[in-house]
């Protein structure tokens, strides 16, 4: 009978240690810090250094799975903005979220090696691409890596297809200015809804990308971190 008691204890200690286990979807990620998905679980995920279809044309340091992460103050934040989109027959796409500062070193030294044009055709076809870094469009430190910064777009859920913004995610040139003359009025009109409710929701559009947006009172304006995104 004794036996049989302790068996019963061992197996209930075992199914409450894996209970938490399934439980704990932030187990690989500092204080402070959340999967997107679990705070805006309707997100549309297409995270690009995942990928191979980016700037670079390889997946890019540190990115091990294709999941977005941010702030819990910058994902409440996506979450509001969210909402208000849905309503308006909106959902969000993310290409990137937090982005390891190995990620940003990645991006610099492909900046620096002028043989690689691998992917110019796609993401740069009309400027040269030392003008890449002077024009800021990379940075040896970037928001991204305080992780309160997202770069997003918007689908159309009645026929599942991303607004026309006028220039496609990381095309680098003056057409994906905020402010460019370069648009139609339509395409400028789908800009101003992604920046408008975004705006609303607390962040700042970049000076230089449509799709790029930071939290304001971001929660580590000073900090810039290199954890793996996993």
């Amino acid at each position: 009978m004794k036996n049989t008691i302790k068996y019963f204890k061992v197996i209930i200690t075992i199914m409450i240690l894996l209970t938490s286990l399934v439980g704990c979807t932030n187990t690989n990620l500092p204080k402070g810090f959340v999967y997107v998905t679990d705070v805006v679980p309707d997100a549309i995920l297409e995270m690009r250094y995942y990928s191979t279809y980016n700037f670079v044309g390889k997946r890019i340091d540190r990115y091990l799975a294709p999941v977005a992460i941010l702030t819990e103050e910058a994902a409440q934040a996506l979450s509001k903005a969210n909402e208000d989109l849905r309503q308006q027959g909106y959902a969000i796409k993310i290409f990137d979220a937090y982005r390891p500062q190995d990620a940003v070193d990645h991006f610099i030294r492909w900046a620096k090696d002028d043989k690689d044009t691998l992917m110019k055709e796609y993401f740069y076809p009309d400027i040269e691409k030392e003008l890449i870094v002077t024009d800021k469009y990379i940075k040896e430190r970037s928001t991204h890596s305080r992780g309160s910064t997202v770069d997003i777009t918007l689908i159309d859920m009645r026929t599942g297809q991303e607004l026309d913004m006028g220039s496609s995610f990381d095309l680098f040139g003056p057409v994906s200015n905020p402010e460019t003359k370069l648009i139609t009025s339509k395409q400028a009109a789908n800009r101003v809804i992604l920046r408008n409710y975004m705006e609303k929701a607390g962040f700042t559009i970049s000076e230089v990308e449509w799709w790029h947006f930071t939290l304001n009172n971001e929660p580590y304006p000073d900090k810039y971190f290199n954890f793996y995104v996993r």
